[in-house]
């Protein structure tokens, strides 16, 4: 025999404000889900980016390295070398206000605002994720308050408050706590999972720029394993 609660039966039963929360809670999940896959998708490409490093500094002169590098203009690893040789062409080009800083500051400046800029771009949508993670179980609880609320007021005008009137109605309506968990603990879990990653990628993006830092400034590449030894890279910039 079919029953008569269920997630059907809050729809059908259910007034103007809880279907405006369930469809808050419906429409919070696949905002958060979308975030959670682009992001996911933009994570697994710039790793792939990052493993063509190498090869850039393996190139026969810039233009190659940069070939090397991709076309993609959203490769926040071309965008900071592109940066890293304007800011350099720049500063020697002519005398300008900006000499005073010396060249070392001015590229490490212009190379900065290329991070931050990747930065904001790798951080773009964790708002959302925050957010629904924060909000979605006081949403889904709200609408179990105002389900109880309806509930109990039913039964009070039946007259008719044994265990099985009330137990059904009452359970009804924690769906809507279940349904707030169920859209808050993927955001939760997304949101920890893309930072970990954001964090990955802004870490090679910051040896990155040392190295580019090393490269226009004294034509080497510093290494990581001695900071006295320096290894000759791209020749011409």
């Amino acid at each position: 025999m079919e029953t008569q609660f269920g997630l059907l039966h809050v729809w059908n039963q259910g007034d103007l404000v809880t279907k405006g929360v369930a469809g808050l809670l419906l429409a919070m999940s696949l905002a958060s889900w979308m975030v959670i896959i682009i992001k996911a998708l933009d994570l697994g490409r710039h790793g792939a980016q990052a493993r063509r490093i190498e090869s850039f500094w393996h190139a026969s002169d810039f233009a190659d390295g940069l070939s090397k590098l991709g076309t993609d203009p959203a490769n926040p690893f071309r965008s900071l070398a592109l940066e890293g040789r304007e800011a350099a062409a720049h500063h020697n080009a002519q005398p300008q206000l900006h000499d005073s800083l010396g060249a070392s500051e001015w590229l490490t400046r212009a190379l900065r605002n290329s991070i931050d800029e990747s930065t904001a771009r790798l951080q773009s949508g964790l708002a959302v994720l925050a957010s629904v993670g924060s909000t979605a179980p006081f949403i889904g609880l709200f609408g179990t308050v105002w389900g109880i609320y309806h509930a109990l007021l039913s039964i009070s005008t039946a007259g008719q408050a044994t265990i099985d009137k009330v137990a059904g109605p009452i359970g009804e309506a924690l769906i809507m706590t279940a349904l707030g968990l169920a859209v808050a603990i993927p955001a939760v879990l997304g949101y920890n999972a893309l930072v970990r990653g954001n964090k990955g990628v802004l870490s090679k993006l910051n040896r990155f720029a040392h190295d580019l830092h090393s490269h226009f400034i004294a034509g080497a590449r510093v290494t990581s394993n001695a900071a006295s030894k320096v290894v000759p890279i791209v020749k011409g910039a």
